[in-house]
């Protein structure tokens, strides 16, 4: 079979590599744990390990068919600093945390809010603050023709050698670049970064071909185009644009993982940036345009909640979750945020359990209302109306989907059941006629009366009033 696309996912917790025929049938997949790294005496994000499962996963590709073209998407908090073919600095973990005198010095550079649309996050989630730490710790970083290339461009430049930036990547809440100007922040400016930008392409652009090493390693096409990629949650909101049920409303999306990215996209240009408050960030879409867009990280409070227990998306217990729901709610059992400090839009709460239940199936429905009701926040904060899409990895959880219904029972909400719709999304650069093959599932609301809960909950989480 020819003309094959093979889209690389690279997420904060897995990475995922997947075939495509060119009229959006998946025919494989593969799936690596990224694991903890270190480079230069700092942690890192795990280029070689992530490489090494890369090469295997095109090698298998290879034998299915003959692969045209590579697109990569991967999380926007994270860069590496390349000389010509040379790496000069590994990307670092943002959840690393930055010494106190380093990010200190740091935020007193910062551009305002109004600016740039990234709010002030904790350790190393703005990218700035990352690119302020690596100076501090290797002094001549920038020197000679050194260019700094975002996370989903170091794997296009990594499987060409050419370099270059794109706009979704940094316009994800990295300080260093302006919504409204759409160029470079004053800050990158001020400090050298822009200047030191690899050169600027759109997300579907080819960015060149494969290296002779990578196509003698894995049996793929020396001819094979790779093109720049893109930020995952702009893959997710290109995703959603294709669902008939969406394209031509306005529809706020949820697009679920490690991270919970809720974003309302406009269809005008903005003058000025939303104030959404804390956990609210500007993205920046394929077409340079902001994204009023509330993040916190969901599928890790999960991980913490649940801990080796009963997970909210398992199926094997969905109906049970969905069976205790009520008895939670009647109960009390209720979680407040958060149990991941430094981010979202309780950044600076510390997590606790009201009424906390012992039977597992229990606690997995308390969580399950937990990040509903995070979710519904955050929907309130980015302005969602009539129509909501969840995907990604939680838009298959009963219990969640539901608990969103209940919330939010005069709104239209849909789950995407695949799980490939971020890789449809990148594809969809390079087919734009390319059509989804499956539908929506309109989530109906359970008979579950959650006013009083939510409102209980805010309270004590420190808000005044319901969210709308």
């Amino acid at each position: 079979m020819a003309g094959l696309v093979v889209v690389i996912d690279i997420g904060k917790t897995h990475s995922k590599a997947s075939l495509w025929t060119p009229d959006g049938r998946e025919l494989a997949r593969t799936r690596y744990s990224n694991r903890q790294a270190e480079a230069n005496g700092y942690p890192c994000l795990d280029i070689d390990g992530i490489e090494a499962w890369l090469r295997a996963s095109l090698s298998d590709f290879a034998r299915m068919g003959t692969v045209s073209a590579i697109i990569p998407i991967a999380h926007g908090a994270a860069c590496a600093v390349v000389r010509g073919r040379e790496l000069v600095a590994a990307p670092m973990d943002y959840e690393a945390d930055l010494p106190a005198d380093i990010l200190h010095a740091y935020r007193e550079q910062r551009d305002a809010f109004s600016e740039t649309g990234s709010p002030s996050m904790d350790r190393g989630l703005n990218l700035g603050a990352q690119l302020h730490a690596l100076e501090a710790r290797i002094p001549d970083l920038l020197a000679g023709d050194a260019v700094i290339v975002p996370w989903p461009q170091y794997w296009a430049w990594r499987l060409t050698g050419v370099a270059v930036s794109e706009v979704t990547s940094l316009g994800a809440h990295t300080d260093l670049w302006s919504p409204i100007r759409k160029a470079p922040s004053p800050m990158a400016v001020r400090r050298g970064w822009a200047q030191r930008l690899a050169p600027f392409c759109h997300a579907g652009d080819v960015v060149g071909t494969l290296l002779p090493e990578w196509s003698a390693a894995t049996g793929l096409p020396a001819e094979t185009r790779v093109h720049a990629g893109l930020h995952d949650s702009n893959a997710a909101l290109l995703a959603a644009r294709m669902y008939p049920e969406i394209r031509d409303r306005d529809a706020a999306i949820v697009s679920t993982g490690t991270w919970f990215v809720t974003m309302r996209p406009i269809r005008e240009e903005q003058t000025e940036l939303a104030a959404l408050g804390q956990g609210g960030v500007v993205n920046v879409d394929v077409n340079g345009l902001p994204v009023p867009t509330l993040i916190f990280m969901g599928g890790r409070e999960v991980e913490i909640l649940c801990g080796e227990g009963i997970r909210i998306d398992d199926p094997q217990y969905e109906d049970g979750i969905m069976a205790a729901l009520p008895g939670c709610v009647s109960k009390g059992a209720m979680i407040l945020p958060t149990f991941v400090p430094g981010t979202g839009p309780f950044a600076g709460a510390s997590g606790a359990w009201l009424n906390p239940p012992q039977n597992p199936i229990e606690r997995a429905a308390a969580v399950a209302l937990y990040v509903g009701l995070l979710t519904d926040f955050a929907l309130a904060r980015v302005g969602a109306r009539g129509t909501i899409m969840i995907d990604g990895r939680f838009a298959r959880a009963k219990a969640f989907v539901s608990v969103l219904a209940c919330l939010r029972a005069d709104h239209h909400i849909y789950a995407a059941r695949q799980e490939a719709d971020l890789a449809l999304g990148a594809m969809s650069l390079l087919s734009p006629t390319l059509s989804v093959q499956g539908s929506l599932e309109l989530i109906k609301p359970e008979p579950l009366d959650l006013s009083g809960y939510r409102t209980r909950w805010l309270e004590a989480s420190g808000e005044k009033g319901p969210s709308a």
